[in-house]
Protein backbone atom coordinates (compact mmCIF):
# COMPACT_ATOMS: atom_id res chain seq x y z
CA UNK A 1 0.00 0.00 0.00
CA UNK A 2 1.54 3.33 -1.03
CA UNK A 3 2.13 6.00 1.57
CA UNK A 4 0.30 9.27 1.96
CA UNK A 5 1.00 12.01 -0.55
CA UNK A 6 1.90 15.64 -0.06
CA UNK A 7 -0.14 17.62 -2.59
CA UNK A 8 0.09 21.33 -3.41
CA UNK A 9 -2.53 23.31 -5.35
CA UNK A 10 -1.22 26.81 -6.06
CA UNK A 11 -1.32 29.60 -8.64
CA UNK A 12 -3.38 32.69 -9.38
CA UNK A 13 -6.30 30.82 -10.94
CA UNK A 14 -9.55 29.75 -9.35
CA UNK A 15 -9.90 26.15 -8.24
CA UNK A 16 -7.27 25.42 -5.62
CA UNK A 17 -9.69 24.83 -2.75
CA UNK A 18 -12.17 23.25 -5.17
CA UNK A 19 -9.53 20.72 -6.26
CA UNK A 20 -8.81 19.84 -2.62
CA UNK A 21 -12.54 19.45 -1.98
CA UNK A 22 -12.78 17.13 -4.98
CA UNK A 23 -10.14 14.87 -3.43
CA UNK A 24 -11.97 15.12 -0.09
CA UNK A 25 -15.22 13.99 -1.70
CA UNK A 26 -13.47 11.12 -3.48
CA UNK A 27 -11.80 10.03 -0.23
CA UNK A 28 -15.12 10.10 1.65
CA UNK A 29 -16.58 7.94 -1.11
CA UNK A 30 -13.94 5.35 -0.22
CA UNK A 31 -14.85 5.52 3.49
CA UNK A 32 -11.92 7.75 4.44
CA UNK A 33 -12.00 10.62 6.94
CA UNK A 34 -11.05 14.17 5.93
CA UNK A 35 -10.24 17.22 8.04
CA UNK A 36 -10.05 20.65 6.42
CA UNK A 37 -8.32 23.37 8.41
CA UNK A 38 -8.71 26.83 6.91
CA UNK A 39 -6.01 29.47 7.33
CA UNK A 40 -6.85 33.13 6.52
CA UNK A 41 -10.56 32.55 5.80
CA UNK A 42 -12.92 33.11 8.72
CA UNK A 43 -15.92 30.99 9.64
CA UNK A 44 -18.95 31.69 7.47
CA UNK A 45 -21.84 29.88 5.82
CA UNK A 46 -19.91 28.99 2.65
CA UNK A 47 -21.01 25.96 0.67
CA UNK A 48 -18.08 23.80 1.74
CA UNK A 49 -18.82 24.40 5.45
CA UNK A 50 -22.50 23.61 4.89
CA UNK A 51 -21.57 20.42 3.00
CA UNK A 52 -19.21 19.38 5.79
CA UNK A 53 -22.11 19.52 8.24
CA UNK A 54 -24.02 17.11 6.00
CA UNK A 55 -21.03 14.80 5.51
CA UNK A 56 -19.98 14.69 9.15
CA UNK A 57 -18.30 12.75 10.71
CA UNK A 58 -16.37 11.78 7.57
CA UNK A 59 -15.69 15.45 6.77
CA UNK A 60 -14.63 18.02 9.34
CA UNK A 61 -14.35 21.70 8.38
CA UNK A 62 -12.53 24.07 10.74
CA UNK A 63 -12.07 27.78 9.90
CA UNK A 64 -9.55 29.44 12.18
CA UNK A 65 -8.59 32.51 10.15
CA UNK A 66 -9.47 36.12 10.91
CA UNK A 67 -10.57 36.96 7.38
CA UNK A 68 -8.64 37.98 4.32
CA UNK A 69 -5.48 40.00 4.80
CA UNK A 70 -5.63 42.92 2.38
CA UNK A 71 -3.40 45.89 1.69
CA UNK A 72 -1.58 47.64 4.47
CA UNK A 73 -2.69 46.32 7.85
CA UNK A 74 -2.06 47.95 11.18
CA UNK A 75 0.35 46.21 13.54
CA UNK A 76 -2.35 44.99 15.98
CA UNK A 77 -4.44 43.50 13.18
CA UNK A 78 -1.43 41.67 11.71
CA UNK A 79 -0.64 40.30 15.18
CA UNK A 80 -4.18 38.89 15.37
CA UNK A 81 -3.77 37.31 11.92
CA UNK A 82 -0.42 35.78 12.93
CA UNK A 83 -1.87 34.40 16.16
CA UNK A 84 -4.79 32.86 14.27
CA UNK A 85 -2.44 31.30 11.71
CA UNK A 86 -0.24 29.85 14.47
CA UNK A 87 -3.35 28.44 16.16
CA UNK A 88 -4.46 26.89 12.86
CA UNK A 89 -1.01 25.33 12.39
CA UNK A 90 -1.14 23.89 15.91
CA UNK A 91 -4.63 22.50 15.25
CA UNK A 92 -3.42 21.01 11.97
CA UNK A 93 -0.53 19.31 13.80
CA UNK A 94 -2.92 17.95 16.43
CA UNK A 95 -5.20 16.51 13.75
CA UNK A 96 -2.23 15.17 11.80
CA UNK A 97 -0.91 13.24 14.81
CA UNK A 98 -4.31 12.09 16.11
CA UNK A 99 -4.58 9.13 13.74
CA UNK A 100 -8.25 10.00 13.16
CA UNK A 101 -7.87 11.39 9.64
CA UNK A 102 -6.83 9.95 6.28
CA UNK A 103 -6.66 13.29 4.47
CA UNK A 104 -5.72 16.64 5.98
CA UNK A 105 -6.37 19.75 3.87
CA UNK A 106 -4.54 22.93 4.90
CA UNK A 107 -6.56 25.49 2.98
CA UNK A 108 -4.87 28.83 2.22
CA UNK A 109 -1.74 27.83 4.15
CA UNK A 110 0.41 28.93 1.20
CA UNK A 111 -1.03 32.44 1.49
CA UNK A 112 -0.34 32.50 5.23
CA UNK A 113 3.34 31.77 4.56
CA UNK A 114 3.59 34.31 1.73
CA UNK A 115 1.99 37.02 3.89
CA UNK A 116 4.43 36.34 6.75
CA UNK A 117 1.78 34.97 9.10
CA UNK A 118 3.64 31.64 9.32
CA UNK A 119 7.28 30.72 8.94
CA UNK A 120 8.05 28.05 6.34
CA UNK A 121 10.21 26.28 8.95
CA UNK A 122 7.12 25.29 10.96
CA UNK A 123 5.31 24.17 7.83
CA UNK A 124 8.22 21.99 6.75
CA UNK A 125 8.36 20.44 10.24
CA UNK A 126 4.72 19.49 9.73
CA UNK A 127 5.59 17.84 6.40
CA UNK A 128 8.56 15.99 7.92
CA UNK A 129 6.46 14.73 10.86
CA UNK A 130 3.57 13.55 8.66
CA UNK A 131 2.44 10.01 9.49
CA UNK A 132 3.26 7.67 6.58
CA UNK A 133 -0.33 6.95 5.50
CA UNK A 134 -1.75 10.48 5.86
CA UNK A 135 -2.39 12.50 2.70
CA UNK A 136 -1.77 16.24 3.17
CA UNK A 137 -3.06 18.89 0.77
CA UNK A 138 -1.81 22.49 0.84
CA UNK A 139 -3.74 25.17 -1.06
CA UNK A 140 -3.27 28.85 -1.80
CA UNK A 141 -1.36 31.17 -4.06
CA UNK A 142 2.40 31.51 -4.03
CA UNK A 143 3.43 28.14 -2.61
CA UNK A 144 6.89 28.32 -1.05
CA UNK A 145 9.68 26.69 -3.12
CA UNK A 146 10.63 24.39 -0.20
CA UNK A 147 7.08 23.05 0.00
CA UNK A 148 6.95 22.57 -3.76
CA UNK A 149 10.23 20.63 -3.62
CA UNK A 150 8.95 18.40 -0.80
CA UNK A 151 5.59 17.67 -2.44
CA UNK A 152 4.71 14.55 -4.42
CA UNK A 153 2.16 16.38 -6.58
CA UNK A 154 2.05 20.08 -7.46
CA UNK A 155 -0.57 21.68 -9.67
CA UNK A 156 -0.54 25.36 -10.57
CA UNK A 157 -3.88 26.91 -11.46
CA UNK A 158 -3.52 29.74 -13.97
CA UNK A 159 -6.25 32.32 -14.50
CA UNK A 160 -7.12 32.76 -18.14
CA UNK A 161 -10.53 34.41 -17.71
CA UNK A 162 -12.69 35.16 -14.70
CA UNK A 163 -16.23 36.58 -14.42
CA UNK A 164 -15.02 39.09 -11.79
CA UNK A 165 -13.08 40.80 -14.58
CA UNK A 166 -16.36 41.74 -16.29
CA UNK A 167 -18.05 42.80 -13.05
CA UNK A 168 -19.90 39.57 -12.24
CA UNK A 169 -20.14 39.12 -8.46
CA UNK A 170 -19.33 35.86 -6.69
CA UNK A 171 -21.89 33.13 -7.39
CA UNK A 172 -23.42 31.12 -4.53
CA UNK A 173 -22.63 27.42 -5.01
CA UNK A 174 -19.78 28.17 -7.44
CA UNK A 175 -17.54 30.69 -5.68
CA UNK A 176 -18.67 30.19 -2.08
Amino acid sequence: MPGGLVIVFTGDGKGKTSAALGIALRAIGHKKYVSIVQFIKSASAVGEALAAERLSPELEFVSLGRGFVTGVQDKDRMSAHRAAAEQALAEARRRMLSGSWDVLVLDELNNAVKLGLLDIVGVMELVRDKPPKLHMIFTGRDAHPELIAAADLVTEMRCMKHPYDSGTPAVRGIDF
